[in-house]
């Protein structure tokens, strides 16, 4: 799959599929770039990373790996040398030895984030109204609606294990900080941003720009391939 050229994989966090990067992926085609958006179990961090690894074999060439949310942590445990530059959007980044809550937990949340606890499955579904509240409240209705519709819970087992060595420490990374972000607030997002060194830029978006601001998360995406492909 996509032999020549720099080759895009955008990973989605938790309460969201594939789907989520659409207004993404349409311009990247469209501009000739490969792409992949490979769909999370969210049974387990080890069972999310695998799935990651088995779309980036699929995959030939030099890949920007994208990650929003919790797939910030899934991506910085790749492990494939194709990954040559990590892309976070509004993403968890912890370090190794901590967890996704670990650094979730750090500071103090924001007042219309919702209260999350799993269901009787174990599972953790985001409320209907949280997605408007918080995830993406700068979302138009109809977005709000798709988005709450094909929402995908998670396991706490995806955010309570320590993560491995983070990629960020050996690749290149972006990290797009969404000042307007109500489920990761925006002074904890900076500050793992500057703690992975990463190339930091700041934007007055939501948790959810892949959706509500597409032309600024496509502009960081274009800067990390130009990169790559500089390289």
């Amino acid at each position: 799959m996509w032999a020549s050229g720099v080759n895009v994989v955008l990973v989605h966090g938790a309460w969201a599929d594939g789907s989520s990067w659409s207004k993404i992926i349409r311009p990247l085609v469209a501009d000739g770039i490969g792409v992949t958006a490979p769909p999370l179990p969210l049974t387990s961090f080890q069972d999310d990373v695998a799935a990651l690894e088995h779309a980036l074999e699929r995959v030939s060439g030099p890949v920007v790996l994208a990650g929003h949310a919790y797939a910030g942590a899934v991506i910085a445990a790749a492990r494939s040398e194709k990954v040559k530059a990590l892309v976070y959007v509004a993403a968890f980044a912890p370090d190794e030895g901590e967890t996704v809550m670990d650094v979730f937990a750090r500071g103090q949340p924001h007042p219309q984030a919702p209260q999350l606890s799993p269901d009787s499955h174990g599972l953790i579904y985001l409320p209907d109204q949280a997605f408007g509240a918080a995830f993406a409240q700068n979302a138009t209705p109809e977005d709000l609606a798709v988005l709450s519709a094909v929402q995908r819970p998670i396991s706490p087992a995806c955010i309570t294990v320590t993560v491995p060595r983070p990629l960020w420490k050996d690749r290149p990374a972006w990290f797009l900080v969404a000042e307007q972000d109500r489920m990761i607030v925006h002074d904890n997002q900076r500050f793992m941003a500057e703690r992975m060194k990463a190339h930091v830029r700041s934007h007055a978006i939501d948790h959810a720009p892949i959706v509500t601001a597409p032309g600024i998360v496509l502009s960081v995406l274009l800067e990390a391939i130009a990169a790559v492909r500089a390289a």
